[in-house]
């Protein structure tokens, strides 16, 4: 390979990095600008009988969970703390947070020189929603796990969105609720790779877009405790492989949640046991979220 080749294959890679970037900055900025340019017109509506000292623009939360998943996927298998902290408008339409998870123990993972070390689970995204309705909202989330980067032998670049980098992508979601209890969310990866794509004949990278699509519904419910079913498939316009699966799109999380709101002296705690199943991976777990506030 001769310099001129190098220079630009290393121009390319450039582009494609102020593109992935671009795209990002694109999608949060057209959120935060429809949150911020809505808020101060619309909070002029908001009942009148909330009194000021009510409204907090911050809060935060922190979950205990036995393991992390996510779209199917077994993120963490095992325990994790998660927590966030977000900003939200006066009229609850728009929503701006960073959320983080860490594990207690560590996973096993292949370093660049193929020993096996183990590595704690880490992740920090950003997440930002608007709700244009009850029924109706908007989301985007860069997803940014970090987890064994630096174990494996790699540079951290937290900013960087290269689709080989391998573990910062940007998540596009919708949802709407058909009725009070039942929510249709779509979501589709439109910025970074971390695996979103597929490696061609000629060894190119082509982008598969990947798209999820979950259909949850809560089927019952007491004073204290629901129950609810969810099931949800991926696929790609572009390629076979997709974000989720190996082969071609596929029905890859399929489930149930029961939630109790548990009685700890004066304090209702919300526990959550989810059942999930991934057909496409073969695999059954059983999740455990307590929400600790």
């Amino acid at each position: 390979m001769n310099v001129s080749t190098i220079t630009l294959l290393d121009h390319n890679s450039i582009i494609r990095k102020n593109k992935n970037k671009n795209v990002f900055l694109l999608a949060l900025g057209l959120l935060l600008f429809l949150g911020i340019n809505t808020v101060a017109a619309q909070e002029e509506v908001v009942d009148e009988a909330i009194e000021e000292n009510d409204y907090e623009p911050f809060s935060i939360g922190a979950h205990l969970k036995n393991m992390h998943t996510w779209h199917g996927f077994v993120v963490h298998q095992g325990a994790v703390i998660a927590t966030n902290i977000e900003y939200n408008s006066k009229n609850e339409k728009f929503t701006f947070g960073f959320w983080g998870g860490a594990s207690f123990a560590g996973a096993d993972i292949v370093t660049n020189t193929g020993e096996i070390v183990s590595a704690l689970y880490k992740e920090f995204s950003i997440y930002t929603k608007y709700r244009f309705s009850d029924k109706f909202f908007i989301e985007a989330v860069s997803h940014n796990n970090y987890t064994g980067v630096e174990e494996r032998g790699d540079k951290l670049h937290y900013w960087s969105y290269d689709k080989t980098q391998g573990y910062n992508f940007v998540d596009l979601n919708f949802g709407y609720n058909i009725t009070p209890n039942t929510l249709l969310y779509f979501a589709t990866i439109i910025n970074g790779g971390s695996g979103d794509y597929q490696i061609e004949v000629d060894g190119d990278l082509e982008e598969s877009w990947t798209h999820y699509f979950e259909v949850s519904s809560k089927v019952w419910e007491n004073k204290n405790s629901s129950l609810s079913l969810f099931a949800g498939g991926a696929w790609s316009f572009i390629t076979d492989k997709t974000f989720y699966t190996e082969g071609s799109g596929n029905i890859i999380n399929v489930g149930a949640t029961f939630s109790k709101a548990i009685a700890v002296k004066n304090y209702k705690l919300p526990v959550d046991v989810t059942v999930m199943w991934n057909p496409e991976q073969e695999k059954t777990v059983l999740q455990l979220d307590i929400t600790l506030f």
